[in-house]
């Protein structure tokens, strides 16, 4: 830690009180095992895409009631005097599994693998599921507007449409899922995201005419920079962007009208007066449908702001938390026995789960494994949890490049029909692999 910044408070009262309850039982201290899932992908999901894993490490190792928080809890009267001891020597001693951020998942794999005792494993699931249903989300709507922009790059601009953090884990899911760059500065400076940003209608309408506000613009930021050409007339404010800045003009954006055709006359002025290379960027409550409805204009990339933060229609994963193996003991060697609700339209499989993804021939994904016992691999197989903690150590830190780049792999490997934009089934079937005992 880097300074004094606790999120153990960032979770639900019951956690606290279910670990009151299990010290005063003499059950907090057993062994078990939690896993987080999703029952099931939305209906317009063929896969879902990890996320948030390196944000949930940073705030594991921040995970610490201090005196501060301690002194709320008994203020507020939340829990006694026992449980304040137990959580002020709080801190995570067990191992975790997930897999790999950038990954993709489908319904039942085990993207989140918890081994500790109960007090310290059940009090981690407010903090993971707020952090992965969020950033899942984020990242497989993102993923859906990259792949219906194909070549063409994007920019996440949402931080004006939801909660002021809620932005930067945005804009850090959506890099991870192929976005270029993003308006938000807290992201490029926390993350690394690469940032952009030039000017609003507010800029234009400041200055006496639109001459006058270009004119600004370019002496400050240079001949590179994009121009906003629908304040008040499109046609117009190209023509005087091209006059004032030359062939050398960077861009110009459209953030309202019918975008299709306005961005060919555009691109028709643009190349009449020289300006080959000069950008058009594409604006205004887009989503992966209306990206996917300009495939056939001449637009050069695209900047998406409410869709991306909202998780275009689908603002959580609904991934679960569950208990699903535990001692019956508190000695470390009893073995783990599976568990498994059986609440009719939320049931859960027991077991400690591992998961593998099965390939064809030709190295495209065809099933997703669900094993309740560690497997033998076979050739095409390749498997998909990776430690994460060990012994209450985080060994799982990585780049966002590396879950980027990930990303980009795991989606080539998924099959065709994982780029549908229609509702159907998951791109690949779940199949849970049982034991056979001879």
């Amino acid at each position: 830690m880097t300074d004094g910044w606790s999120s153990a408070l960032l979770t639900d009262q019951y956690e606290l009180t279910m670990v009151q309850g299990a010290l005063h039982s003499g059950a907090a201290h057993r062994r078990t095992v939690f896993e987080m899932f999703a029952r099931r992908l939305p209906e317009t999901r063929r896969y879902g895409v990890v996320a948030g894993t390196g944000r949930f490490l940073e705030a594991l190792e921040r995970f610490r009631f201090d005196p501060e928080a301690l002194d709320y809890l008994s203020r507020a009267g939340i829990v006694d005097d026992l449980t304040l001891k137990w959580l002020a020597d709080y801190r995570f001693s067990g191992d975790i599994w997930g897999y790999a951020e950038g990954d993709c998942y489908f319904p039942g794999s085990p993207i989140l693998v918890v081994e500790g005792t109960f007090a310290e494993a059940v009090i981690l699931e407010t903090l993971a599921l707020s952090v992965y249903n969020h950033d899942c989300a984020i990242a497989s709507a993102a993923s859906r507007m990259v792949t219906a922009a194909g070549e063409r790059p994007l920019i996440e601009m949402g931080s004006r449409r939801t909660h002021e953090m809620a932005a930067v884990a945005a804009a850090r899911a959506a890099h991870l899922a192929g976005f270029a760059t993003t308006s938000n500065l807290e992201a490029g400076r926390r993350y690394g995201v690469p940032t952009a940003g030039t000017s609003a209608h507010s800029f234009t309408l400041l200055h006496d005419s639109e001459r006058h506000a270009f004119s600004a613009q370019l002496e400050a930021l240079g001949n590179g920079t994009t121009l906003l050409v629908d304040t008040y007339d499109v046609v117009r404010a190209v023509n005087c962007g091209i006059e004032l800045a030359g062939t050398e003009l960077g861009g110009v954006r459209i953030d309202s009208g019918d975008l299709g055709p306005l961005a060919e006359r555009v691109r028709r002025l643009l190349d009449e007066q020289g300006a080959a290379d000069t950008r058009i960027v594409v604006t205004g409550d887009l989503d992966e449908y209306a990206i996917q409805a300009l495939a056939i204009a001449p637009v050069d990339g695209y900047g998406v702001g409410t869709a991306l933060v909202t998780g275009s229609g689908t603002p959580t994963a609904s991934l679960v938390y569950k208990l699903v193996a535990r001692a019956h003991g508190d000695d470390p060697a009893e073995p783990l026995a599976p568990v498994a609700k059986r609440s009719v339209g939320k049931p859960s499989r027991g077991g400690r789960k591992w998961g593998v993804r099965r390939f064809d021939d030709d190295g495209t994904a065809s099933t997703e494994l669900v094993y309740d016992h560690e497997p033998e691999l076979g050739p095409l197989d390749r498997p998909l949890l990776r430690r994460l903690v060990a012994g209450g150590e985080i060994v799982g830190r990585e780049p966002l490049s590396e879950a980027r780049e990930r990303h980009a792999r795991a989606v080539k490997e998924l099959p065709m029909a994982a780029q549908r934009m229609s509702r159907g089934e998951p791109a690949i079937p779940t199949s849970f692999e049982q034991r056979v005992n001879a």
